[in-house]
């Protein structure tokens, strides 16, 4: 029946990101787009890729039968789930949900209906002085990072003549090392040049905040992740601190050991040795690792290296470099040419969900809707002094966080209650090889955001080897949505669960709109209830970041003028030292590192870890270059670097 049209929707495993494809049925699922059927009964079938391991070449079949959709198993290995329920072949109705490996699938369709082009989710856009997100900015299309004046139109040819710069009247400054985006990123590859021997007035950090941790430490502190909270990161991921030790877990026992705290101070080295069989695992205190990453910052000239600047654009120049073209505040603007670069600028802007965000748009409400990631402490204050009840969208790390915090309201507030808004239910939890992750309550369990042999061991290995579709397997085996296995959370959720002040509830949204008394209306199509309407006082968007590279206007110019490749997952092709080999401009070598660069040769990109082993390969490309300065730790070396750190003395 070509007039059927099926919506399929799905977050991606690896990137938690909305896939909504609308197809015609008959529907074939499969690992490989060779083994599924191109014609049944002389229709043309809807070939959907799913790619992981987990799933099979040609894994089920989506079709109408007897005015009926029908799902049926073509043989796969580790079988189709309906509503959580495994099934050789059963009828699927309105709003189902189907398990085929990792993705969990909504299904929705109508007869005779029209596909309606469906456009890409909005993100806030952020103020361009404060760098903070701004509600009050529409989410427009991606918008070019050149103004009519500056750049000048030298930087319209692919290598920009150095002396054309100097012809233009404005500041022309020259460095070796140049690390755009200023902030973890930058700052741990800088941290690693000063270790192997690059002297502080050889580098330039340019950004919009002189604290490398400071759009980090506001995304937390907006997350409602205070100070005194922990993150999800491990005991040795230490941006402060290549070596890993002393550990977080370390510092912060030998703090209380001398605080005369004992038991503390034994139950943190308890949960590194024990972890993650006896006990949970641990992670450090926010504001212990921006201490830390202040010791560091002031031992390595941090404040001479870093200058403020909003870059514009970057070019290849004639003589092997690149130039960054940058504006110091209103109207003043500069030019950096370097021989080495680092982009690290991180994600570039919050994922908003389209319903939410037309309903901003429409309302001009920005109090009762908001993103988990903007400033929103006042939500709180309210409920903690007239109640109400919060709609939540999302279920990972940053939901559970939300739900702590509500928790803590209840304690001045009895009357708020909590409606968590879930598109499917999540029946189990994703699997790789002999192993799978633990589901409770619709959660899927996971210490940090990736498996931990993704950052050191096997499957760091395995990634790196990979080829690029072999990569979109191994991810999406690997990724989803997940959430740290901590007791309290879960103890919160099942105590909210017994008393009813929390409640999960699963279903499409159709819109949301404004009713009596300002509150929030959702419309929901629920599986077997038809439609039904969620009342609120505020709506908490926990869906998390996009890392797109279109999102970003600098990247964005830099990938359409240099016909840039991206990878599945839109983000940056990177080798596997993360340097972006088609930028290479003879001696000249740029790298990228973080959220941008996701889909890659790592995983676990945008982590502590994680930025700290993209330094660690890009130094050694630099290294193996024979860049002015870089010598490549040894073990006496680094031995002695490591001394200086302990003693707080500098580099060199």
């Amino acid at each position: 029946m070509t007039n059927l049209h099926i919506q399929l929707s799905w977050d991606d495993p690896a990137t938690g990101e909305r896939r909504e494809p609308r197809l015609s049925v008959p529907i074939a699922f499969g690992r490989e787009f060779a083994r599924l059927p191109t014609e049944l009964r002389g229709e043309r079938v809807s070939r959907m890729l799913l790619n992981s391991n987990e799933v099979s070449r040609y894994h089920a079949l989506l079709d109408w039968e007897q005015n009926q959709l029908v799902l049926t198993d073509q043989g796969s290995v580790n079988g189709v789930f309906v509503n959580g329920q495994r099934q050789t072949r059963s009828v699927v109705a309105n709003g189902d949900t189907v398990q085929i490996g990792p993705y969990t699938i909504a299904v929705t369709f109508s007869i005779n209906a029209p596909v309606p082009v469906t456009s890409p989710p909005s993100a806030i856009q952020f103020n361009p002085n404060t760098n903070l997100p701004d509600p009050s900015l529409p989410a427009a299309p991606v918008v070019t990072p050149v103004g009519s004046n500056f750049p000048p139109p030298a930087f319209q040819a692919q290598q920009v003549v150095v002396q054309a710069l100097h012809a233009t009247g404005l500041p022309v400054d020259e460095c070796d090392y140049l690390a755009v985006g200023a902030g973890l990123g930058s700052f741990i590859w800088t941290d690693l040049l000063r270790l192997s021997g690059v002297r502080a007035d050889k580098i330039v950090a340019l950004g919009l905040e002189a604290e490398p941790y400071a759009r980090y430490k506001r995304l937390c502190l907006n997350s409602q992740i205070p100070l005194y909270e922990r993150l999800r990161s491990n005991s040795d991921s230490c941006p402060d601190n290549i070596w890993g030790w002393p550990s977080y877990a370390l510092r912060e026992a030998w703090h209380d050991f001398t605080q005369g705290k004992p038991n503390s101070a034994f139950r943190y080295l308890w949960q590194v040795f024990a972890e993650p069989t006896f006990v949970e695992t641990y992670t450090p205190r926010a504001g212990n690792v921006f201490n830390s990453i202040d010791r560091e910052a002031k031992r390595i000239g941090w404040q001479q290296i870093y200058s403020y600047g909003r870059v514009r654009a970057i070019r290849k120049t004639e003589d092997g470099r690149y130039c960054v073209a940058y504006s110091r505040g209103p109207r003043n603007y500069a030019f950096l040419v370097t021989r080495y670069l680092h982009l690290a600028t991180g994600y570039p802007a919050i994922q908003f969900l389209p319903d939410l965000q037309a309903y901003r748009e429409k309302y001009q409400d920005f109090k009762a809707v908001v993103n988990a990631y903007e400033e929103h402490d006042g939500v709180y204050q309210q409920l903690e002094q007239q109640g109400g009840t919060v709609l939540l969208r999302g279920r990972g790390i940053v939901a559970s966080r939300i739900v702590q915090r509500i928790y803590e309201a209840r304690k001045k507030n009895r009357n708020i209650t909590v409606l968590h808004l879930m598109r499917s239910p999540k029946p189990q939890g994703n699997k790789f090889q002999k192993a799978q992750r633990a589901v409770k309550n619709h959660y899927e369990f996971q210490p940090f955001n990736w498996p931990k042999a993704c950052w050191g061991g096997e499957l760091r290995v395995m990634l790196e080897k990979a080829s690029p579709d072999e990569r979109k397997s191994l991810l999406a085996d690997w990724g989803g949505t997940t959430t740290a296995d901590r007791y309290d959370w879960q103890k919160i959720t099942e105590q909210g669960l017994s008393e009813g002040w929390y409640q999960i509830t699963f279903g499409e949204v159709l819109g949301v709109e404004q009713g009596s008394q300002n509150r929030t209306i959702t419309h929901i199509r629920e599986k077997g209830l038809g439609e039904m309407k969620l009342e609120a006082d505020f709506i908490i968007d926990a869906t998390g970041l996009d890392a797109k590279v279109q999102t970003n206007p600098l990247l964005d110019d830099l990938v359409k003028h240099y016909n840039l490749p991206l990878n599945h997952l839109g983000r940056l092709v990177v080798a596997n030292n993360f340097e972006l080999v088609e930028m290479r401009n003879t001696k000249g070598q740029m790298y990228a590192a973080g959220a941008i660069t996701l889909g890659g040769p790592y995983a676990a990109v945008d982590s502590f870890l994680g930025l700290q082993y993209a330094a660690l390969v890009a130094v050694d490309g630099l290294a193996a270059a024979r860049a002015p300065g870089v010598k490549r730790l040894n073990a006496l070396s680094s031995f002695s670097q490591w001394l200086k750190w302990v003693f707080n003395q500098s580099p060199t």
